[in-house]
């Protein structure tokens, strides 16, 4: 067989890359992993990817599904064998049905999350999933790491924002799953097996996504706190008096915001002082006349009168909300610039979130594994998911001779820690190809079992994006 001649007649002259211009859709977007593939093929509708998956399963040909190539685990890309067909969802990108009277929208899975975000604006709609990367991720991709972000807080992970999809599985066959129901009682749940599964047990080729309402009122604070612990009672303080209008509650490390002042040139400190931790904190409403900034103005206060907040500033206008809100998202950019990270994605109940940072970073520097690095932390502490960061500058790194032997004793020494505090050793980020040999170990017994059984029933020969996840 040709395979190359047999994927063309499929997906068209159009849905063939040439291989010797492949290499961004070989490498994964933090450049740890580089692969080959025999093919990689971008189907324009869900008959050619089923034609594509029947082909590979007839020839017993792996096949390595890609979205926008964002993830930072290694998910989407092929290994170094060059065995695999990688299967790329670029063109899939159309809208099939928008319905402000359920409040969803159908789309394809090449859709990017931006263009989802503008779709559900001009329809007066709201699709709240953010990440830093929505401009070029896409919705299948999400979908299948069971993406946050900085929302979560407010309207959950995209577990809770899908509510249908069709997926095309390892044999060819196409599931159509999209119903837009919010009740829907017969039998499992089989959406729920495809999000998060990392496309390992499948390909998503579209899905019915939640609207809600539009956001008319903001609020909006950055706040310096001297302690984790600090924003962890804050937080208890912004529930208590915002409830809902509570959107995201984002904590950052003073060692990381230095990062991103030093390397981000249109990045400036709201505020004058160097003090440890800083909260990004918005408050939104649907209604134009939510008393938002008169709520936060009041916890805020409270907290600076007390001492449990060292300085606030309240921007006065969407630009500088936007500016304060370019500075939390610029952060991966910027650790990329100066130097090299061993980024961990953990996930705490919130009460542990202050022991077990300061519980690691004995044990690091014991440990003697962080020399001339820094310690960083970023997340979404409204929902418990820290990622704790060693970032080495590149001259330190340069001369680090056992690079991966660190990378995996550091990721033991955070990974260990987090799960005596109760915590997860992946929030957001999934397993891929960084995390198996973890997930096998922190995950042993019953729920392994689990998990493996599921693959075995839908992909018994294991060519679904293979060496990820299980």
């Amino acid at each position: 067989m040709n395979l190359i001649e047999a994927l063309r007649d499929i997906v068209g002259p159009a849905g063939l890359i040439d291989l010797a211009d492949a290499e961004p859709l070989l490498t994964d977007w933090r450049g740890r992993y580089h692969g080959k593939a025999r093919a990689i093929v971008r189907p324009a509708s869900t008959a050619q990817v089923a034609g594509v998956l029947a082909l590979c399963a007839e020839h017993d040909i792996p096949v390595v599904p890609q979205g926008g190539n964002t993830g930072l685990v290694g998910g989407a890309t092929p290994s170094e064998d060059g065995t695999a067909v990688v299967l790329c969802l670029t063109r899939m990108n159309g809208v099939r049905k928008v319905d402000t009277g359920n409040d969803t929208v159908t789309v394809e899975a090449g859709c990017t999350l931006q263009q989802i975000q503008e779709l559900a604006a001009s329809v007066d709609r709201l699709f709240p999933l953010s990440l830093a990367s929505e401009g070029s991720c896409q919705i299948g991709g999400n979908i299948s790491t069971n993406a946050g972000g900085t929302a979560v807080l407010r309207y959950g992970n995209m577990r809770a924002l899908v509510l249908g999809i069709e997926a095309v599985l390892p044999d060819g066959r196409v599931w159509n799953g999209l119903r837009g129901l919010r009740k829907d009682n017969t039998g499992y749940d089989l959406k729920q097996l495809f999000i998060g599964a990392e496309g390992t047990l499948g390909v998503i080729t579209a899905a019915v996504l939640k609207l809600f309402p539009a956001l008319r009122s903001h609020a909006t604070a950055w706040v310096a706190l001297d302690s984790a612990d600090a924003a962890i009672t804050l937080l208890s303080r912004c529930r208590a008096v915002c409830g809902d209008a509570l959107t995201s509650f984002e904590l950052m490390s003073r060692s990381q915001l230095d990062v991103v002042y030093q390397e981000v040139p249109d990045t400036r400190d709201p505020l004058d002082g160097a003090t440890p931790w800083v909260l990004l904190i918005e408050l939104a409403d649907p209604s134009h006349s939510a008393p938002l900034q008169t709520m936060l103005e009041n916890v805020i206060g409270a907290a600076l009168e007390d001492g449990l907040a060292l300085d606030a500033a309240l921007p006065s206008s969407e630009s500088q909300a936007a500016a304060l809100w370019h500075i939390r998202h610029i952060v991966s950019e910027a650790n990329v610039r100066f130097g090299h990270s061993v980024t961990q994605d953990i996930s705490l109940p919130i009460s542990q979130i202050p022991q077990c940072l300061a519980q690691t970073e004995a044990r690091l520097l014991s440990a003697g594994l962080v020399d001339g690095a820094r310690f960083l932390y970023v997340g979404h502490v409204g929902d418990g998911n820290i990622h704790s960061i060693v970032l080495f500058p590149h001259d330190v790194w340069a001369k680090v001779d056992d690079r991966e032997a660190r990378i995996e004793a550091i990721g033991k020494i955070v990974n260990d820690t987090t799960v005596e505090f109760g915590g997860s050793i992946t929030a957001e980020h999934g397993i891929g190809r960084a995390h198996r040999a973890e997930l096998a170990h922190y995950r042993r017994g019953v729920e392994l079992d689990m998990m493996r059984a599921v693959k075995q029933a839908l992909d018994p020969k294991g060519r679904m994006n293979p060496g990820k996840l299980l």
